[in-house]
C-alpha cells in the first residue's frame, strides 16, 4: 500500500500530512501563502522532500478546505480526490482523541461543530466567532496580529477590568453552574483604566467562552460529555485554562489531543481508508 496524503487548503495556511497505512501518521506541517495553488505545491514539495517521499510512493491525495476548489486536476498526475471539510473535521478529531463518539470542534477562521459516532459524521453548524474574530479584534484594538505577541500581552491582563462577572451583580451564586466567577457579560465592565494587556485577555476570553458555550449546547443535545478541540486556536495557552473552567462548570471533558491543530487535514487523509471500509 502506498502513502496517502491529506491537504487542507485554508484562507492563509495550507496543511499537509500523510499516512503509511491507516495507523501510521507521518508528521504534519503547514505553509503560509496567499495563493492557494502556490501553497499546495509548496506544501507538497516541502513535505515530500522533508520525509524523503518519491512521487511514485504516493497512492492518492485527499484535498479539502476553502481553497480546494482551485485544484481542478490531479496533482503531479497522482489521483486527487476532493472531500468534504466537515467529514474531515469529524474523522480527524475522532482519530486524535481515540473516541467512538464526541463533538469535534474546529476552531479556524470561524468555528464548525461536528457530531461523530462510529462511521457517522453530522455537521451541526457553528459560529462566526473564531480565529478571524480574535485576530481582527486584536489588530483593530491593539495593532497586534501575531498570536504569540497577543498571548504575551494577555499573560499580564486583568479580566476584572473587562468582563462583568456574577460577583459584580450578585452577592451569592445564582445556581449550580453560575458561581460568582462566571462571566455575565464579555466586555460588560470595560474600565477606562483598562490596559492593552487587559484588552488582550478580554478578546481571548470572549472568543473562547463563546466557542465553549456553543460546544456545551451541542454536547448536551446528544447527552455526551466529550468535546474534542481542534484547529489553530487549540494550540493557544489560554485555550486550556478557559475551556478548563467551562468544563468544570458544565461537567464537560474538553480535550486537546496531540496534533489537534492538524485535525482537519489528518481527517482528510483518513477519509481514504474510511471510504475503502465502507465501499
Amino acid at each position: 500500500m502506498g502513502i496517502v496524503l491529506g491537504i487542507d487548503i485554508g484562507g492563509s495556511t495550507t496543511k499537509i500530512c500523510g499516512f503509511r497505512g491507516e495507523g501510521k501518521l507521518i508528521e504534519p506541517l503547514s505553509v503560509k501563502a496567499d495563493d492557494p495553488i502556490s501553497s499546495v505545491y509548496g506544501a507538497f514539495g516541502k513535505f515530500t522532500s522533508l520525509h524523503k517521499i518519491a512521487l511514485s510512493d504516493v497512492e492518492c491525495v485527499m484535498v479539502t478546505g476553502v481553497g480546494s476548489s482551485f485544484i481542478g486536476e490531479d496533482l503531479y498526475g497522482i489521483p486527487t480526490h476532493h472531500v468534504r471539510e466537515f467529514d474531515c473535521i469529524g474523522l480527524g478529531g475522532q482519530y486524535l482523541a481515540a473516541l467512538d463518539e464526541a463533538i469535534v470542534v474546529s476552531m479556524g477562521t470561524g468555528t464548525a461543530l461536528v457530531h461523530v459516532k462510529g462511521d457517522s459524521m453530522t455537521y451541526l453548524g457553528g459560529t462566526g466567532v473564531g480565529g478571524g474574530t480574535l485576530f481582527g479584534l486584536a489588530e483593530t484594538m491593539l495593532g497586534v496580529r501575531d498570536i504569540d505577541n497577543l498571548e504575551a500581552l494577555a499573560e499580564q491582563g486583568d479580566i476584572s477590568k473587562i468582563d462583568l462577572r456574577i460577583s459584580d451583580i450578585s452577592k451569592k451564586d445564582l445556581g449550580p453552574t453560575l458561581d460568582l466567577d462566571t462571566t455575565a457579560s464579555n466586555f460588560g465592565k470595560l474600565s477606562d483604566l483598562a490596559t492593552r494587556e487587559d484588552l488582550a485577555l478580554g478578546i481571548i476570553n470572549l472568543v473562547f467562552e463563546t466557542i465553549g458555550m456553543v460546544s456545551v449546547f451541542a454536547a448536551r443535545n446528544f447527552n455526551i460529555k466529550n468535546v474534542v478541540l481542534t484547529g489553530k486556536l487549540s494550540s493557544m495557552k489560554k485555550a486550556k485554562s478557559v475551556f478548563g473552567v467551562l468544563g468544570k462548570m458544565f461537567g464537560m471533558n474538553f480535550l486537546f489531543p496531540e496534533n489537534a491543530r492538524y485535525g482537519t487535514v489528518i481527517g482528510a487523509a483518513l477519509l481514504h481508508f474510511h471510504k475503502l471500509r465502507n465501499a
